[in-house]
Formats: C-alpha cells, sequence, structure tokens
C-alpha cells in the first residue's frame, strides 16, 4: 500500500492577509485533504475557511500538536498517513517547519518514507530579509534569544561580532511583549553604525519595514510592544 502525502501548509502572518497569503493551488489542496495536524486547533480551522474550504468542517480530523499536546503518541498522527491518506500540518502562523515545532514530524514522515510537500506562503524570516537590504547570500537565522538580560546582551554583541567578521546577516526574534527591551538592548550595546533592520507586523495592514543605523534608531525608537517583529544586524558599512 502506498503511503498518503504530507503537505506543508502554510497560514498568514496576520489579521486580512488572506489575499497576500493563498495561492489557487493551496485552496485546491485543502479542499482535497480532510486530516490535518495543527499547531492549534481553532486558528488552523479559522484559516481553512478563511483559505475557501468548501468542504464540511465537521468531516475533518484535526490532530493537536500544541505545546500541551506534544508528549502524547505522536505516532497517532500517522495513522492516517501510513493508510494512504494525504494529511495537512500547518503552524500557528507562517510557515510549518520554520521556527516551528512542527519540524520533529516532518523529520519523522521522511524516516517512515512518507512524501512531504511544501506549498508556497509567507515566511517572515525570509519576507524581512528581502526587504532589508543586506546580504541574502550568507546569513543565520538564531530564533529567540536569551530571556536573562545580561545573556541577551552578550549574545547580541556576539551576532553583532558574526555580522562584521564574516559579512553574515544575522536574524533573530522575540516574544511580542519584550520586543521593546531586546530593541534597548540592542540600541545601548551595539556600535553606532552597525545596521539593523525591523521588519514589524509583516503582510499587515499597518507593516513597518526599516534599515537604519544603530545611531540613526536611537534619534527615533519605535514601540514594538505586543507587535510580531523580527530583527536583523548587518556589519557597518
Amino acid at each position: 500500500m502506498s503511503f498518503g502525502t504530507l503537505y506543508l501548509i502554510p497560514v498568514p502572518l496576520a489579521k486580512d492577509a488572506s489575499a497576500k497569503s493563498f495561492t489557487p493551488y493551496l485552496i485546491d489542496t485543502i479542499n482535497q485533504i480532510k486530516e490535518y495536524i495543527v499547531e492549534n486547533e481553532k486558528t488552523a480551522r479559522y484559516f481553512l475557511k478563511e483559505a475557501g474550504l468548501k468542504i464540511h468542517q465537521n468531516e475533518l480530523i484535526i490532530h493537536d500538536y500544541g505545546k500541551h499536546h506534544r508528549d502524547t503518541n505522536t505516532l497517532d498522527f500517522f495513522k492516517g498517513l501510513l493508510a494512504g491518506n494525504d494529511v495537512g500540518l500547518m503552524s500557528e502562523a507562517g510557515c510549518p517547519g520554520i521556527a516551528d515545532p512542527g519540524a520533529n514530524l516532518i523529520r519523522m514522515a521522511h524516516k517512515k518514507g512518507i512524501k512531504v510537500v511544501p506549498l508556497v506562503g509567507p515566511s517572515s524570516i525570509l519576507l524581512a530579509l528581502m526587504t532589508s537590504g543586506f546580504n541574502g547570500q550568507s546569513f543565520a537565522f538564531h530564533g529567540y534569544l536569551p530571556i536573562d538580560k545580561t545573556q541577551r546582551i552578550k549574545k547580541i554583541k556576539e551576532l553583532e561580532t558574526l555580522a562584521n567578521r564574516y559579512h553574515q546577516t544575522q536574524l533573530f526574534i522575540e516574544t511580542p511583549f519584550r520586543n521593546n527591551a531586546i530593541l534597548e538592548d540592542a540600541l545601548k550595546n551595539c556600535n553606532p553604525e552597525t545596521q539593523l533592520c525591523i521588519a514589524c507586523n509583516l503582510t499587515a495592514i499597518d507593516e513597518f519595514i526599516q534599515t537604519k543605523t544603530i545611531r540613526e534608531w536611537k534619534a527615533h525608537v519605535p514601540d514594538l510592544h505586543k507587535k510580531p517583529a523580527i530583527f536583523i544586524l548587518n556589519s557597518a558599512t
């Protein structure tokens, strides 16, 4: 018996951004799938409806892979795939597997010989890099920096050193309610001529993307509290 296919289905990064996020192929695909592995069932059902799902939602099988369910037996998620049924994997926002716990399930699918198909959709990391004007041939994404302030400052300085030494673009994120704190640490501890791009609320109506030197940012510090943001450090010019 042949296995089903695991489709990686991107979802919008922001509210009212469906037109910027869903391709015709994605819409066709979700209307051929009746089983999903999701990070949040409520938002996943909303995104499917927003994308143009024609299948009645009562017919769907939804596996919750949220933070409170990752210790459960994930083999149950693969029963449909192993039986020949196609399954969709959805993140809470953006692309599955990128800064997302779904990567573990994707790795497991490869081990089992299940075909994995990525669908085109928004990635905040790539969108931010595209618009930064920084080196797009050599870059590194570091995810969340340490919560401890001393360790966080140390890490920011390390990233600045890497950016200058190797001319490599350095990307990182923070929990939205700590954005202002991490920005303050960067402004206080980086070289005034180091470049910083802030990409905030990507694809939203109030999208904000600007690249400036640390010196220039100090003259006008934006309020990023509770706003999804990507921070990108680049070497001084």
